[in-house]
């Protein structure tokens, strides 16, 4: 079965960013993630999204 959800340390590894620059992404609402009781996981579904629109805005300028 193909996994959902990472952790936040999952999901910075898998952009190749550190923990905390994925944190501030969490924060200003570039990318999605959810809390399940005490603990945030980033879908995978929300990485692709912020690949896409990062690979469109770099299209655009």
């Amino acid at each position: 079965m193909t996994r959902l959800l990472l952790t936040v340390s999952e999901a910075a590894a898998a952009l190749s960013i550190s923990r905390s620059k994925l944190y501030e992404l969490i924060a200003s609402g570039a990318v999605a993630s959810i809390r399940i009781d005490g603990s945030r996981r980033v879908p995978v579904s929300a990485l692709h999204a912020y690949i896409t629109h990062l690979t469109s805005a770099e299209r655009a300028a």
